[in-house]
């Protein structure tokens, strides 16, 4: 299948490329000018790329054309970390963008729509999420993620486009950014710094990276797949097991700093993905928690200079 791929630099899209070329799929990213692809440098000479950016689509239309692609893996989005998620550019640079890309790719001939929702649309309801519970953001970020699923959909129906939307939990693995938890607590134990932590009471769903990319790249395959999807592990684990685990693969002496940051007024103590329904298409999560967490320290621990600052 001829896939166009947005997002190709990031985390997750770095992982999912990788998991397309595997497969066979033919790839084109969307390289922007200030994006930096050292996650993908080595796999540039295997992809089409197209050079430009969502906010200008006439230059992206004249090169999307001729890839002629058969579906959209739409992972691009603006303002992810914490201290953006609730600007306002939540709204005004990722909802117009990403439904100009829907117009483009059905004038292009594009039959299947992939996007990357959040677990942030349900808000904290602090219970197994199932895909058919009341949505209730209290973010910017997560109230522009579910208005984008609703407008999306009514899109691609308009086009006559399959669609699917993936609601992700908490991702983890090799190559993420450092400002989220497991990569923050991975390189401050590995330069002997001593983490200030909450209790760590929380119980949350991660899911290993190269599952996330194994669930997009099935429900591309598996054409029946339409509609909303939840994509987690399906368990939780105390906050507290998961950062000892970390601590104990790079040196299990090292003092950490539970109880040191209070718990935040709108802190989610549970967040659990209920995933029957990416099981009923035939995928499931290959990653025990602890296999995960080892490789993903071992990465850090053999790239930690390019996190240096």
């Amino acid at each position: 299948m001829r896939v166009l791929l947005t997002g190709a630099t990031g985390f997750i899209g770095a992982h999912t490329l990788r998991k397309l070329l595997e497969e066979g799929q033919t790839v084109a990213i969307l390289l922007r000018p200030t994006s930096d692809p050292w996650r993908i440098q080595d796999l540039l000479d295997r992809v089409t790329v197209l050079y430009g950016d969502l906010t200008h689509p006439q230059a992206l239309a004249s090169q999307l054309k001729p890839f002629q692609p058969e579906a959209i893996v739409h992972l691009a989005w603006q303002g992810v970390v914490n201290t953006q998620r609730n600007d306002v550019s939540q709204i005004f640079e990722n909802i117009p963008t990403s439904l100009e890309l829907i117009r483009l790719s059905a004038e292009a001939g594009c039959k299947h729509w992939i996007g990357l929702g959040s677990q942030a649309e349900y808000g904290p309801a602090n219970r197994i999420l199932s895909e058919d519970m009341p949505t209730s953001p209290t973010t910017l970020y997560g109230s522009s993620k579910l208005a984008l699923r609703y407008l999306a959909e009514g899109l691609c129906n308009f086009y006559g486009m399959r669609f699917v939307w993936l609601r992700l939990f908490s991702a983890y693995g090799p190559m993420d950014s450092p400002h989220w938890l497991i990569p923050y607590l991975i390189l401050t134990l590995l330069k002997g710094e001593h983490p200030k932590l909450t209790k760590g009471e929380q119980l949350w769903d991660y899911i290993f990276v190269s599952d996330v990319a194994e669930a997009i790249c099935t429900v591309l395959r598996e054409q029946q797949a339409r509609g909303v999807f939840n994509l987690g592990s399906g368990e939780a684990r105390p906050l507290r097991t998961i950062i000892e685990t970390i601590r104990d693969n790079i040196d299990p002496s090292l003092n950490l700093g539970f109880g040191e940051v209070p718990y935040r007024p709108d802190q989610v103590m549970h967040l659990q993905a209920d995933i029957g329904r990416l099981k009923a298409i035939g995928w499931e999560p290959k990653t025990p928690l602890e296999q995960g967490l080892k490789q993903t320290v071992e990465w850090y621990r053999a790239n930690r200079n390019r996190y240096d600052s």
